[in-house]
């Protein structure tokens, strides 16, 4: 059993930034892989960032430069650094957890992250 709990969201300004947050609790490991995906109105959810203890990647081209995933493992909290912020980078965003491996993790299928989060959302004004 697993807990994420997302927070950090809100209203901005294009040019903006926010911090999201992720709270893990219950029966997670440091060898799991955590994501961050996101979906915008009338679009498919998207794979954003995601990492393990050794690896780190951003999957969505439209936020690199941008866009930063980290964790601070001692607070169990996953984060989303977000600058320059996009009205296109509107959305609820969710946080996740996989137990598989970086290899098929790092795809970003929505299956392979078998923990979520209820959501955050957040809205960047033009």
């Amino acid at each position: 059993q697993v807990r994420l709990v997302e927070s950090g969201g809100g209203s901005v300004q294009e040019g903006g930034s926010l911090r999201l947050s992720c709270a893990a609790s219950g029966d997670i490991y440091i060898r799991y892989c955590m994501g961050w995906f996101r979906q915008a109105p009338g679009k498919e959810r998207e794979g954003v960032a995601s990492m393990t203890r050794t690896e780190n990647r951003i999957t969505a081209d439209s936020v690199k430069g941008r866009f930063t995933i980290s964790q601070e493992y001692d607070k169990n909290t996953l984060y989303l650094q977000m600058n320059s912020l996009k009205p296109e980078d509107s959305g609820m965003y969710y946080c996740a957890a996989s137990p598989l491996t970086w290899d098929v993790c790092s795809l970003m299928s929505g299956p392979d992250f078998r923990s979520w989060g209820q959501g955050t959302q957040v809205t960047v004004s033009s």
